[in-house]
């Protein structure tokens, strides 16, 4: 097989799971990695035949992609502020939304003199910790999650890209927990916050695929892991300390305000790229 036929072969059998130009994106990037040639690269040598090695590569990601199973996943890799990191299904997909929440922190961090300690609520990936300490070398940075295995993938990638990163198992909603951890200057997370009642209308790649522990929140208490980050700052973070999240975009408004009711002062939500308000910082 060329690689011009691998290429039109994938977009061609995915296209019953996804649309047109998102299984031409998989495409492109199934071919980068069986290949590591970029785009234009592959134009040229389209005619070029696949290898042995290379063309079994290919079938088994088509096997893998043809039953739903994210494409990061099947590669074994997401990338994250310019780095790839090792991802399975027992983690989170690193979403670009993260990036613009991380990217906020670093841009208001970045000429901080002092070193900072930071605590990252829900690692997955260990995308979030890893970023910001490599990107804010004098930034003292530990991250908590209550899964095992995510914890081995969050240590992995922090053994590869060379990160120093604290990682400890902890069941967070455990408030009987917090004793354990000191005073931190900034507070950062993604957590859960998709009601259960929205797993029907969630396309199957992900509500079928990804960790349902990381995703989804009972469907009467949308805001619990809020409310317990609040309460948990409110003990935890430096005087002049900062809370920053990620968060559901029909519940933004709600957790601004819950933040508010617990005393939280400059309580800030942003938009990200798509328009919607999906990020908030709040000081203590």
């Amino acid at each position: 097989m060329t690689i011009n036929e691998a290429f039109y072969r994938l977009k061609q059998d995915l296209q019953p799971i996804y649309d047109a130009q998102e299984a031409a994106a998989i495409a492109h990037e199934v071919l980068f990695s069986v290949t590591g040639m970029e785009r234009m690269e592959r134009l040229t040598k389209k005619d070029l035949l696949l290898t042995n090695e290379q063309q079994s590569r290919f079938d088994g990601y088509l096997i893998a992609l043809q039953t739903g199973a994210p494409m990061q996943y099947v590669l074994g890799e997401a990338w994250f502020m310019g780095r790839a990191f090792y991802v399975n299904p027992s983690v989170l997909i690193p979403r670009p939304e993260t990036e613009e929440l991380v990217d906020w922190i670093i841009k208001e961090q970045r000429n901080e003199q002092k070193a900072i300690s930071m605590l990252d609520i829900g690692t997955g990936s260990g995308c979030i910790p890893i970023s910001l300490q490599l990107a804010l070398p004098n930034a003292n940075v530990s991250s908590m999650d209550v899964s095992p295995e995510a914890l081995t993938v969050a240590r992995h990638n922090a053994d590869v890209l060379q990160a120093n990163v604290r990682f400890y198992e902890n069941n967070f909603l455990d408030t009987a927990t917090w004793t354990n951890f000191p005073a931190y200057d900034i507070i950062v997370s993604n957590p859960p916050y998709i009601p259960e009642s929205d797993k029907e209308s969630m396309h199957s790649n992900v509500k079928d695929h990804e960790p349902s522990l990381a995703l989804f929140v009972p469907n009467d208490d949308a805001l619990v892991f809020y409310r317990n980050i609040a309460d948990f700052g409110r003990l935890h973070l430096q005087q002049g300390g900062c809370v920053y999240c990620e968060l559901h975009l029909e519940y933004a408004q709600a957790t601004q305000k819950l933040f508010e009711e617990k005393s939280y002062k400059n309580v800030e939500i942003r938009k990200d790229m798509h328009g919607n308000w999906r990020m908030l910082k709040a000081k203590i």
